[in-house]
């Protein structure tokens, strides 16, 4: 096992920046997540790791060892990949044998471990079969025993449970948290799914063109995140975005009027028409009875308003909740997101007022996304 260190490792295709300044440290044995969006350099990142790209310039560290020169047979790392990349012609036995005999191991002892490995991911009944004979979720399984029967130093996984049925992903996304405390080897895991990333990371990298958006523990940056496009990428239903502007002493948001708490005024020391992103996850929204739009009327001196009256635009049933996106008024571009109880009956159309927990209120910068306010 070793740990694995990046120090400003930058990445372009001609003109094209993939990766810029990338720095930071995977203590030894640790598992840690590269999360974003399509094209934000995460795979870059891991290829890089790999030796299956060279960095344009930057270090990259294995252990003590400086491995920018070093060839990728040399780097004693394994890497799983999307399609898994099967031996289609061998079994299963020989497929998680195959880089152990590459490597001349003792004969008796590739039977060993093939037999070790096979047991941990339950393969040992499939050993004779070959991968066209397997689900998907085997082949999954054989893949990432070819990688644990090298003893790695690293382990690299690139978005390895994509082709996965839900079911199934949601089983193998358990089984990789249990590998993973049982053999302990640092592991550096791609994806664009930010459920794996919060449920399976020691700590998150989240990536966003290019560049590193935070550092941290899911939890922590669930909680804190840096900017908009985090708060935004991490939580299912993402977090809530309203446009708001500060209007004699309130942010007003779509001709709506929310009281601005103190903690928060004294913080942002605000200027009449500056404008802001307010956050709020859907979990710090409730929902009130239903009740005629209307446009709130200017607050009366003191009024603690935190009321937002929404029109219905989509109700998903989800069986212990109901998901229900809503409009503001003269912002249908603007979508609401509200988790609700199951015996919540809504339509389209339908005019609610919701409730907003003002101490759970992020405020981000309206033009660069930078957090301006967190909740403590």
């Amino acid at each position: 096992m070793a740990n694995v260190r990046l120090e400003d490792i930058k990445r372009r295709f001609n003109n094209v920046t993939a990766i810029e300044d990338i720095s930071f440290e995977i203590p030894d044995g640790e598992f840690w997540i590269l999360v974003g969006p399509s094209g934000c350099g995460k795979s870059t990142i891991l290829r890089t790791i790999a030796g299956l790209e060279n960095a344009t310039s930057g270090k990259l560290f294995i252990g003590d060892r400086l491995v920018n020169n070093i060839p990728a047979r040399q780097r004693d790392v394994a890497m799983v990949f999307q399609n898994y990349a099967l031996y289609p012609h061998m079994t299963v036995g020989q497929n998680i044998a195959f880089g152990l005999q590459m490597r001349k191991f003792d004969p008796k002892m590739i039977e060993e471990r093939v037999m070790t490995v096979a047991r941990s991911l339950s393969l040992e009944h499939l050993l004779d079969r070959k991968p066209k004979q397997l689900s998907g979720g085997q082949q999954q399984r054989v893949a990432l025993g070819r990688a644990i029967a090298r003893e790695p130093q690293v382990f690299l996984l690139d978005e390895p449970l994509s082709n996965l049925d839900a079911q199934l992903r949601d089983d193998t996304r358990a089984e990789l948290k249990q590998l993973h405390q049982k053999l302990g080897i640092t592991r550096i895991y791609v994806t664009h799914d930010q459920v794996e990333a919060m449920t399976l990371a020691d700590k998150i990298v989240v990536l966003n063109q290019g560049r590193i958006q935070q550092i941290g523990e899911p939890q922590s940056i669930y909680a804190r995140p840096a900017n908009r496009m985090v708060a935004t990428f991490l939580g299912s239903p993402p977090m809530n975005i309203l446009p708001a502007k500060f209007k004699n002493n309130a942010f007003d948001v779509g001709g709506q009027l929310l009281a601005i708490p103190a903690n928060i005024r004294e913080e942002l020391k605000p200027q009449q028409g500056q404008g802001f992103d307010l956050g709020i996850r859907p979990e710090h929204i409730s929902l009130k009875e239903p009740r005629p739009l209307r446009v709130s009327q200017r607050r009366d001196e003191g009024h603690e308003e935190r009321e937002l009256e929404v029109e219905v635009k989509v109700v998903e049933p989800l069986g212990r909740e109901t998901l229900i996106r809503a409009s503001l008024p003269g912002f249908s571009e603007v979508l609401v997101n509200v988790q609700a109880g199951a015996d919540v009956r809504l339509h389209s159309g339908d005019r609610i007022t919701l409730e907003l927990d003002m101490n759970q209120l992020f405020v981000f910068d309206a033009s660069t996304g930078e957090a301006l306010y967190q909740p403590k």
